[in-house]
């Protein structure tokens, strides 16, 4: 299909809705109340650190909420209050974080069932409202709720919404759209369905293999199977490798994307010649400003003297699990949580860590004075956070009576 026309159709569609509905005011205050907290705008306020007895606390200058996620969240709120008595439906978690979803559920926002790893629309009728996450939604079910005469409340991320662009404009010019992402990650779905021919890459191993076959060929079949799951259909390497745009999932770490960028200039410069780059390769600076900043104030927080790290966010949130990564490379000890109910009873913690399942370290806080970094995912909300350095505090100050 012609995505570009199609999503100009819908979005000059009266069904279609990409702002609020005027309901602003109330639905700001209502968010504050929700999730703002006067204990982290005392620590903003006290140059990001605290300090209750034994325990400081160093919060990151950059965390939780971003723009696009507020953005996200206030108009599905809106959506609810301007369609009190249609059923309403998103297509995905509205973002990553397990308390905003619930909230939502409480709301009556019914999340669209998921039967084998396959969405289920045959529940959703004519007149009703469906809301597309912060995430985006691909291309196809967009066309669906088309088709069936919903309302569409999109609230994507315009950070998304430009890599879609920049997808586009691969397309156009017949080059392969190389995304570095997780293929099975809602915002990497989207992104492909809007690319012509795509193959998504992990990480810089992934596409240091690439850039190996694209100047010494290789094992077609060998390809394609390291690759199942992650290319258009009918991706050939021997012929869909020529020409190649970089384009990225927005919470992926910024510095990866950056190498897998200019490994694939170095690579089409090595096989086509500098007069020739411009000819196979393409590239648009997709980073979102949001996952950057808190990249970067991540970088900033391990820097310091630290005895352990704590990262706050849901555990499919990839942009949380990246923070999580920083820390874990400067060998600090790093618990990744979702909530403050993953501390205790006593000294214990339940937590993630990286690429392993939810597991419970006992006795994690040291005896003594001990300094406590403090970051949170873009989908995190500040009172979420408070909760966890509440009990932080809460739990030291037992130990120290015990």
């Amino acid at each position: 299909m012609d995505t570009k026309a199609f999503k100009r159709s819908l979005n000059n569609s009266e069904n279609y809705h990409r702002k609020g509905f005027g309901h602003d005011a109330e639905v700001s205050g209502q968010m504050q109340s929700e999730y703002q907290s006067d204990l982290i705008q005392q620590i903003r306020d006290n140059g990001y650190t605290l300090t209750r007895g034994d325990v400081t606390i160093r919060l990151a200058q950059a965390f939780g909420f971003c723009w696009g996620v507020e953005r996200a969240v206030a108009m599905a709120y809106e959506t609810r209050q301007h369609f009190p008595t249609e059923r309403i439906w998103i297509t995905n978690e509205i973002i990553h974080n397990p308390s905003v979803n619930q909230r939502l559920r409480d709301m009556q926002v019914q999340f669209i069932p998921v039967q084998e790893g396959q969405k289920d629309f045959s529940g959703i009728e004519s007149g009703d409202v469906v809301i597309l996450p912060a995430f985006g939604a691909s291309v196809q079910e967009m066309q669906l709720l088309n088709d069936k005469g919903c309302t569409i409340v999109d609230t994507t991320c315009p950070w998304v919404s430009k890599v879609w662009n920049s997808v586009e404009k691969h397309k156009k010019n017949d080059y392969t759209s190389i995304i570095h992402g997780k293929y099975n990650h809602e915002e990497t779905i989207a992104t492909s369905s809007f690319a012509g021919t795509y193959l998504i890459v992990l990480n810089l191993e992934q596409a240091q293999y690439v850039a190996d076959y694209i100047l010494r060929g290789g094992d077609r079949q060998e390809f394609l199977a390291k690759f199942k799951n992650a290319h258009s259909d009918g991706f050939d390497p021997d012929r869909d490798l020529e020409c190649v745009g970089i384009a990225n999932q927005t919470t992926m770490l910024k510095g990866e994307t950056e190498q897998i960028g200019k490994l694939f200039e170095r690579t089409m410069m090595q096989k086509y010649g500098p007069d020739q780059l411009n000819q196979h390769f393409l590239a648009f600076n997709t980073i979102c400003d949001a996952t950057q900043e808190r990249q970067d104030a991540m970088y900033d927080l391990v820097d310091a003297p630290l005895d352990l790290m704590v990262v706050v966010g849901g555990y499919n949130s990839s942009n949380t699990t990246h923070l999580q990564e920083i820390a874990i490379d400067r060998s600090i000890p790093s618990y990744h949580i979702d909530s403050g109910d993953r501390i205790g009873p006593g000294n214990r913690v339940e937590h993630k860590p990286l690429h392993r399942d939810l597991t419970v370290t006992e006795n994690w806080l040291p005896d003594g004075p001990i300094t406590v970094g403090i970051t949170s995912g873009a989908s995190t909300p500040d009172r979420i956070v408070a909760e966890v350095i509440e009990k932080i505090f809460e739990l030291k100050g037992a130990l120290a009576l015990a």
